[in-house]
């Protein structure tokens, strides 16, 4: 285990400054509190926050962290409080320590509505101090250095935990080594063998070509020596997750895959960047389309680097990254470079990003989303995909993920923009709104009063920010219109019974359905999501029909086998009182069709599964679903006076469609529930005498599938 003097001297050279006093002191004490506890391993607990302190060091980061690391676990594991924490290294580190302990108690792998509102919590505890995150990641990182001691059940679920949300948010976050150390553990845990495949394939080569990064390295250094650059150039073979992700995204054997190599070098100046890929070019061809400058376009997160890909030694292909000494600091530690001391000072790098302002652009593209999936997806969206960068038509850049759309773009300029997109053009080209933008493009929106979001946008859009202010518009305009469907049902449903449906009435109604406010209660009988009949009991549970001696559904048919189950078939939705047949499914039990339905010929050739069936005699309960197919006169009070006529006639609207809308006429498809076939004869007959009625019938979907359903 690392001592307090060799972790001090670790500060020390990159932080002179550093107080000794404070890091010896927190760590005795966090040697105190975890006295007597071990690892899986069987080693002393302590070493593992040391460890952790250790892998902050090598970032460079401020004292408060290194801390924080060393009594990371204090609060959670041992008797050590947050008061102590506070009283004996400040509020600071406190804050720190607590923050990762609740890091810690989240559960990132759980199911998706937990997973989701722990990623929030997360994402809150990152917009306070983004250095929680730092000593979350180095914590996670050496346990799954040291993860072979645990059981295999929790290496796997704490491998895909890594490989699903710690990796790409240390990629995120502009710690690629991280990342790819991360990725590449829990490879290592979730695919052995796959892994071993890589390794064996990359020893077979070495011994078929040699030392291919000493060549090509050599060559490099003899190219920039002649152009007359000073530089450092250093070679690497990829990690084997790496490769195997371009294997399976490629869909390519290892034999096929060629740019396994990465090269990087590190020049004094950025003029020097632009005369090393001149030099670079010059020497060996370049391969089409592998050509990104993140210098003049910088990531978010201040990365920095031309990146290219050349044919190298026997048309080999090879990657190479070229950048400054101070953008390779901000390409190794990412966000983390804010916190950097060099000397004893912050090290003043000028790429290094300012945290607090990363953070708020990225909670900016995920405010206002409620929903818990929606905001995993959001968060998903943009941690795991790589960056665009296209031009509005003044020259400006927009940054955006790979496979970003028109859409995509408008939003990301304004919302307001984004919700008035029409059109688009791209390189002055008019294009569909789903296509997908390249690197380089311009792109130039065009709007129109009066457009509002489209749900299917949605299937088109990429980016969190605008799948969440379409959806947020969708749901108001849905809002809307739900409520004066639900206002119209509710005022029909309590004129059947002789009330009012006045807003003390609904209020009540809320209240009792456990709802939030009346406007919620109509949306939702609007959306079908509660029934008008709901709504009269909450208020008059005297005034419910009385059901009487009915016919229990289970019941209903008589001709079954016992213990046979029965389905109304969807596409005829028979009802008590018609001529009926059973039609027998492996493992679905039964679905009844009317004796008329039109599907029944696909039957004819296999009597054994036909069943004689007829409707028990008696009252059956008003809760079987028949479709109406209705054309009405688009007049003020028209549909309310429908609603009306339903209710009298003790029949209830379970869902209501507007199939057509004409500037005279409505079509739509009211979903009602009935006792019997002679209700709905009653019903139609009172509907058709209606003089605003123009077309009325009862809806069968030949169509539909035969599957059972309840």
């Amino acid at each position: 285990m690392i001592t307090a003097d060799d972790l001090i001297a670790l500060v020390r050279a990159y932080n002179p400054k550093t107080n000794a006093e404070r890091i010896t002191a927190a760590y005795e004490f966090g040697r105190e509190m975890h006295e007597g506890q071990t690892r899986h391993s069987g080693e002393p607990y302590f070493t593992h926050p040391v460890a952790v302190a250790a892998l902050l060091t090598e970032q460079r980061l401020d004292d408060a962290t290194i801390i924080t690391a060393l009594l990371h676990d204090t609060i959670e594991d041992t008797k050590a409080s947050f008061p102590e924490v506070a009283r004996r290294f400040g509020d600071e580190v406190a804050m720190l320590v607590d923050g990762v302990t609740k890091l810690t108690n989240l559960q990132l792998s759980s199911n998706e509505t937990k997973q989701a509102e722990n990623f929030r919590k997360l994402f809150m505890a990152m917009s306070k101090d983004l250095r929680v995150i730092l000593v979350k990641l180095a914590d996670r990182l050496h346990n799954m250095r040291t993860i072979k001691a645990m059981r295999p059940e929790k290496q796997a679920q704490k491998a895909r935990e890594t490989m699903d949300i710690y990796a790409p948010l240390a990629g995120r976050m502009g710690m690629q080594w991280m990342r790819e150390e991360l990725e590449d553990l829990s490879f290592r845990v979730l695919n052995p063998e796959g892994r071993q495949s890589i390794i064996r394939r990359f020893i077979v080569l070495q011994k078929e070509s040699g030392d291919v990064i000493h060549r090509i390295t050599g060559d490099m250094r003899a190219e920039l020596t002649k152009a007359g650059i000073e530089a450092e150039v250093f070679g690497r073979a990829k990690k084997p997750y790496s490769i195997w992700r371009k294997m399976q995204e490629k869909d390519q054997g290892f034999s096929r895959l060629s740019d396994i190599y990465g090269f990087r070098i590190i020049t004094g100046s950025e003029e020097d960047c632009y005369r090393t890929l001149g030099a670079i070019h010059r020497r060996w061809r370049a391969v089409p389309g592998r050509f990104k400058d993140y210098i003049s376009q910088p990531k978010s997160n201040g990365y920095r680097s031309i990146h290219t890909t050349v044919s190298g030694r026997d048309g080999k292909r090879v990657e190479v990254q070229i950048r400054t000494a101070q953008m390779h600091d901000v390409a190794e530690t990412g966000v983390a470079a804010h916190w950097s001391y060099r000397d004893g000072v912050r090290s003043g790098n000028p790429f290094a990003v300012d945290p607090a302002k990363w953070i708020a652009s990225l909670n900016e593209q995920f405010e206002g989303e409620d929903d818990h999936d929606e905001f995993l997806e959001a968060v998903k969206l943009e941690m795991y995909s790589d960056q665009v960068f296209c031009f509005t038509p003044k020259g400006d850049v927009v940054k955006l993920p790979r496979g970003a759309t028109p859409i995509d773009f408008a939003f990301a300029i304004h919302t307001r923009i984004g919700f008035a997109v029409v059109g688009a053009k791209v390189d002055g080209l008019r294009v569909p709104l789903w296509t997908r933008l390249k690197n380089g493009q311009s792109v130039e929106v065009i709007t129109a009063e009066g457009q509002t979001p489209q749900a299917s946008w949605l299937e088109i859009a990429t980016t969190g920010k605008a799948k969440t202010a379409i959806r947020r518009a969708l749901r108001e305009v849905d809002r809307e219109r739900f409520i004066k469907l639900g206002r119209e049902l509710v005022r029909a449903a309590f004129e059947n019974v002789g009330r009012k449906a006045t807003d003390k009435a609904l209020d009540t109604a809320a209240k009792h359905l456990r709802l939030d406010g009346r406007d919620q209660l109509l949306a939702r009988l609007g959306s079908a999501e509660i029934t008008a009949h709901d709504v009269v009991q909450a208020v008059y549970p005297e005034l419910a029909p009385d059901k009487g001696d009915q016919i229990s559904p289970r019941r209903a048919v008589v001709g079954l086998q016992p213990g046979q189950s029965f389905d109304r078939a969807p596409c005829c939705q028979p009802l008590p009182g018609e001529r009926i047949v059973g039609i027998t499914y492996r493992g679905k039990g039964v679905v009844v069709h009317a004796i008329d339905c039109a599907l029944l010929g696909e039957y004819e050739d296999q009597p054994d599964r036909w069943i004689d069936l007829h409707w028990h005699a008696g009252t059956h309960p008003p809760i079987y679903g028949t479709s109406l197919d209705l054309t009405i006169g688009n007049d003020a009070g028209v549909l309310g006076r429908i609603c009306t006529l339903i209710g009298e006639k003790k029949a209830n609207i379970s869902n209501l469609k507007f199939v057509d809308r004409k500037p005279d006429f409505y079509r739509l498809m009211i979903d009602v529930e009935l006792r019997d076939v002679e209700q709905l004869h009653s019903l139609m007959l009172t509907l058709e005498a209606d003089s605003d009625v123009a077309a009325l019938e009862r809806h069968r979907d030949e169509a539909r599938p035969r599957a059972a359903v309840g």
